[in-house]
């Protein structure tokens, strides 16, 4: 069976977008059984753990002899081996790849400045002074995204990919802001239809309740 790695625990802000998320949505869309192995940070820092994960995160995917960590390619990897995730032509998949790419390159990374910013930096003078600026960025990124995804259901038309599955996850970190919801709405309610998939509410509700088990005394 294939064994998933998941934190035990982490800070509110944080739950519902530990990067295990996109591989738990990954299995259930595609209807694939496996197990989940909780980890901690003592775990993290583990020799054993560090062969899997050289950067101690989650989650790391455990298929028979093959091991891979990276949320985006282990979602790539589910996806190969489910037509939920993957159109059957070819074109189709390449072009569910380079969604998968983008999210995570020509989005995620200018959507992770803010939040740490936010999240982590408020205060500083520093932050404050280059928050303007990292909106602006975030939001140039966002405007394109919205005028290629126009009237669309899905990035490439009437069908959810593993490109959406990631991008979907990526929309999700700007959850601390407005930004979505009143400047992008087409954009909110593409993640609002993503999310409404009972394979995501399966995995969030399941990563949820690990962390409701597990949270500290």
């Amino acid at each position: 069976m294939i064994r998933l790695t998941a934190f035990k625990w982490v800070p509110p802000f944080a739950q519902g977008l530990v990067r295990d998320l996109r591989a738990r949505w990954a299995l259930e869309e595609a209807g694939l059984p496996y197990e989940i192995e909780l980890i901690g940070q003592e775990d993290q820092k583990s020799k054993t753990y560090r062969k899997k994960q050289p950067f101690g995160q989650v989650p790391v995917l455990e298929d028979g002899e093959l091991s891979l960590f990276e949320s985006g390619a282990i979602a790539l990897h589910v996806a190969e081996k489910s037509p939920a995730l993957m159109p059957d032509d070819r074109a189709g998949r390449e072009r569910a790849r380079v969604w998968v790419f983008a999210a995570l390159n020509s989005l995620e990374q200018h959507i992770g400045h803010l939040a740490t910013i936010d999240l982590f930096n408020a205060d500083k003078n520093w932050a404050k002074e280059r928050r303007p600026a990292a909106v602006d960025n975030v939001k140039d990124r966002l405007q394109k995204l919205d005028d290629w995804l126009g009237t669309q259901d899905y990035l490439e038309g009437g069908r959810f990919t593993v490109g959406d599955l990631i991008m979907t996850t990526v929309l999700r970190n700007l959850r601390h802001t407005t930004i979505l919801s009143g400047d992008f709405p087409r954009l909110e309610s593409y993640r609002l239809r993503c999310e409404d998939r009972p394979a995501f509410k399966k995995a969030l509700a399941d990563q949820m309740t690990t962390f409701e088990q597990n949270t500290p005394k």
